[in-house]
């Protein structure tokens, strides 16, 4: 599932979060600042889906349409997707071309699967380009950028100020013509568009080379929370949202019996 959740394809703007890091393989400290950091977006992705399956079940007047869920959505990719490019800045400082391969494999997977699953299962709304899909390609824009962070950075907020101000970046019949010839569903659980979103993930070198990783944080239990599901953002987005729709699905069933 996505931060999204329902994606009709004239929306300029949709869905979710962060690529996986090889805990075990890497011989470099963490940031726990950045970790932090990601957390907070898959805390935030939590309480978005969390809300939506309640209205889904008719618990709560949920509409994602409304100014603040679309403000808080963007907030929480945007948050995913500047740590993929700090990622990237930290990582071509610290990890082996091997461990880097080893990630993109993982998140390369981790797409298939979401895209067959959703596709056995709702077949007219499968995922055949989200968030997964994106920051994969995303990834290997963001990498040889993030070397000249600056640079990375200004290209980012060119390609945002030039969507949002002018059309040069709109191109209204290309995503359509391409599902219309490939058959793919009209209407998608999860659907990211790469402008202006690939700005996003080229400002992420900056907070790199700004050392924001390197703040330290209190030692505390929201904090270590925090961190751990930064940490293992790429598993609780592959799961959270199978649980909280079980359980809320759940209650109503035993709440209607």
């Amino acid at each position: 599932m996505s931060i999204g959740m329902m994606a009709d394809l004239p929306a300029t703007h949709l869905s979710w979060t962060y690529m996986p890091t090889d805990h075990d393989a890497l011989n470099v400290s963490r940031s726990s600042f950045l970790d932090a950091y990601r957390g907070l977006a898959v805390l935030f992705m939590m309480v978005f889906h969390f809300c939506w399956d309640l209205g889904n079940f008719g618990f709560i007047e949920f509409s994602q349409t409304a100014f603040f869920w679309t403000e808080f959505r963007h907030l929480i990719v945007s948050l995913f997707l500047t740590a993929v490019g700090w990622s990237a800045y930290l990582s071509n400082r610290k990890t082996p071309n091997i461990i880097l391969c080893r990630r993109d494999a993982k998140l390369l997977l981790a797409a298939m699967i979401l895209s067959l699953s959703t596709y056995l299962a709702l077949p007219e709304h499968w995922i055949y380009f989200g968030i997964l899909h994106f920051i994969f390609i995303a990834t290997f824009v963001v990498r040889p950028l993030s070397r000249k962070p600056i640079l990375s950075a200004l290209i980012g907020s060119a390609i945002i100020m030039v969507h949002h101000s002018t059309t040069w970046l709109n191109f209204p019949t290309l995503l359509p013509n391409i599902v219309h010839h490939l058959n793919l569903p009209h209407q998608t659980l999860d659907i990211l568009f790469p402008i202006p979103w690939l700005g996003v993930v080229l400002i992420g070198p900056l907070f790199g080379h700004l050392n924001w990783h390197t703040i330290a944080l209190p030692n505390n239990t929201s904090i270590s929370i925090l961190t751990f599901m930064g940490r293992f953002a790429l598993p609780i987005y592959l799961a959270h949202q199978v649980i909280f729709f079980a359980l809320v699905g759940s209650l109503k069933i035993v709440l209607n019996a």
